[in-house]
């Protein structure tokens, strides 16, 4: 028989805000996706904010579907929703260097 240690998958799950980030790692069986590891890493009890209708979930940076199967060593990541439109914030960055580069 196979040592049961062997079968399971290192994950971790992470989530940030403003001025907290956690990472949590965890052991689950193979097979196990995104949404799964979410639910058994027990994040969504120390952060009841997380909304996994709003929230997506990707892997190391790239965006994924939750029924997407995990590999080992994979970082499952909780991205929150954008605060402001990123068009707009380089809109108004883009402007007010224009506004400081005439003045000068």
């Amino acid at each position: 028989m196979a040592d049961s240690s062997t079968e399971m998958l290192q994950v971790e799950v992470a989530y940030a805000e403003e001025n907290t980030q956690i990472i949590l790692s965890l052991d689950v069986p193979p097979e196990t996706n995104l949404l799964q590891a979410v639910e058994q890493s027990g994040i969504l009890e120390q952060f009841p904010e997380i909304d996994l209708e709003k929230n997506k979930l990707g892997i190391f940076g790239k965006i994924s579907k939750r029924e997407a199967i995990l590999r080992d060593h994979d970082r499952v990541e909780i991205y929150r929703p954008l605060i402001a439109d990123p068009k707009a914030s380089r809109r108004k960055r883009a402007e007010k260097k224009n506004q400081a580069s005439a003045q000068k």
